[in-house]
C-alpha cells in the first residue's frame, strides 16, 4: 500500500465508447496507483456508460442530459427542464461525494457536473480525445487545471498553456488475449482468415449496409470468418434481411463486450475512425481500413484516418464509395501478408499503451502539489 495520499475522484464521460472507455482506463490507472482512491462516475441512464461503467467495477450517479438538436426537433423543448435537473442532479452528487478531483472526458454529462464541480472549488482536469474538441470540454476549459490531449491540432481550441500532449487512454486488457483462445472464445476456425467490423459503439448505417451488400462475397467466396458489431439498433433490421443459418462462419453482434478476443481474433479490422477507435487500433496494431463518419463536428474522423494512412497504418475509404470494390479491397489487403505486417508495425510506432498510467500520474503529481501548499 502507498503512503501517499487517496483522493476523492469524479469522473463524467458519457453518450460514445470514444468518450467512456477511456475514462474507464484512466479510473483503472488512478486506482492501480493508489488503490485507496474513491472513485465514482455520473453518466446518463440510457447511454454506453450505464451499462460500461458498472461492468468496469465502478458506481455510476445518473444525470439527465442531452444535447441541443441544431435541426428542429420537439426534444428540444426537453432542453431548458433536463439542464436545470441535470445542475440540481451535479450539485446533490457534487455535496454527497465531496470529491477532490473531477476529470471530464467530454460528453454532455459532463457539463453540468463539471461547471458544478467548479463552482465549487474543486480542481478540474480534462481529457481530450479528439484534434477537433467536443463542445462541453472546450466550455469546461477555462475552468481546468490541465487538459490532456492526443492531437497537436486541439491546442488552438483551448486557453494557452493548459494542454499536455499524452496520447489516448486505452484499455490494458485489450492485449492480453492469446489469439487461440480469441478464436475459441468466438466459437472460429484458426485455419481461416477472420475480419472485424467495427461501427463505433451506436454501429454505422454505411458500413452494414456496405457489409450486408459484399456478405456472399466474403463469407462464400473469399472464405472469411466476420466478425460484425452493428450496434443495437441496426440489429434487428439486419437479422430480419439476413439468413445467418446460411453464414456459418459469421457472428453478428449489436455490442461486442469482449474487445480483447475480437481484437486478438482479427488479421483485419473495418472501423470508423473516432479517436477511441483508432487509439485501440494502434494498441493492437491490427490493420485497418477506415471509413471516417461525415457526420462528425470538425470532421476529425477524417483527419485521424488520413493521419494514420500518412504513416502507413491503415487504408482510408470515404463514406460514399464504400461500396465500390468493398470487398475487392478487403482481398487485396489480406492476401498481401507483407503489407499487412507493415500496416502491423506503423500502428504499433504510433501507440501510446502508457497515455492513461501517464495521465493519472500527472493528476495526483498535481493534487500532491495542491496538498502540500
Amino acid at each position: 500500500m502507498t503512503n501517499k495520499p487517496a483522493y476523492s475522484i469524479l469522473i463524467a464521460a458519457g453518450g460514445t465508447g470514444g468518450h467512456v472507455f477511456p475514462a474507464i482506463a484512466i479510473a483503472d490507472a488512478l486506482l492501480e496507483l493508489r488503490p485507496d482512491n474513491q472513485i465514482a462516475f455520473v453518466g446518463t441512464k440510457k447511454k454506453l456508460e450505464w451499462h460500461a461503467v458498472p461492468k468496469a467495477g465502478y458506481p455510476i450517479h445518473p444525470v439527465w442530459i442531452s444535447g441541443f438538436h441544431r435541426q428542429w426537433n420537439p426534444e428540444n423543448f426537453l432542453f431548458p427542464f433536463k439542464l436545470l435537473t441535470s445542475l440540481w442532479q451535479s450539485y446533490a452528487i457534487v455535496k454527497q461525494l465531496k470529491p477532490d478531483v473531477f476529470i471530464s472526458c467530454g460528453g454532455y454529462v459532463a457539463g453540468p457536473t463539471g461547471w458544478i464541480a467548479a463552482k465549487q472549488g474543486v480542481p478540474i482536469f480534462i481529457q481530450e480525445q479528439n484534434s477537433y474538441p467536443g463542445v462541453t470540454n472546450r466550455m469546461l476549459a477555462k475552468h481546468a487545471e490541465v487538459i490532456y490531449t492526443a492531437f497537436d491540432q486541439a491546442d488552438s481550441w483551448f486557453p494557452k498553456g493548459k494542454t499536455r500532449l499524452l496520447g489516448n487512454p486505452t484499455r490494458k486488457q485489450l492485449t492480453v488475449m492469446d489469439r487461440s483462445l480469441a478464436l475459441e472464445h468466438f466459437n472460429l476456425n484458426p485455419a481461416r482468415k477472420t475480419i472485424l467490423i467495427l461501427g463505433g459503439s451506436g454501429g454505422s448505417k454505411t458500413i452494414n449496409e456496405a457489409i450486408t451488400r459484399h456478405l456472399d462475397e466474403l463469407h462464400h467466396r473469399q472464405g472469411l470468418q466476420i466478425l460484425w458489431q452493428c450496434g443495437v439498433k441496426y440489429e434487428d433490421k439486419i437479422r430480419q434481411e439476413v439468413d445467418l443459418k446460411a453464414y456459418p462462419h459469421l457472428r453478428l453482434m449489436a455490442f461486442i463486450d469482449r474487445m480483447e478476443a475480437a481484437y486478438a481474433a482479427a488479421d483485419l479490422v473495418i472501423s470508423r475512425s473516432g479517436a477511441g477507435s483508432c487509439a485501440e487500433l494502434m494498441l493492437t496494431g491490427k490493420p485497418s481500413i477506415l471509413v471516417p463518419s461525415p457526420y462528425v463536428a470538425g470532421n476529425h474522423q477524417y483527419k485521424n484516418a488520413m493521419a494514420m494512412a500518412n504513416f502507413g497504418a491503415a487504408i482510408v475509404i470515404n463514406d460514399e464509395e464504400i461500396t465500390q470494390n468493398f470487398s475487392d479491397r478487403i482481398k487485396a489487403v489480406l492476401q498481401d501478408e507483407e503489407r499487412c505486417r507493415v500496416m502491423s508495425e506503423a500502428m504499433h510506432r504510433l501507440a501510446t499503451p502508457e497515455a492513461a498510467m501517464n495521465i493519472a500520474n500527472d493528476i495526483l503529481d498535481r493534487m500532491d502539489q495542491r496538498s502540500h501548499r
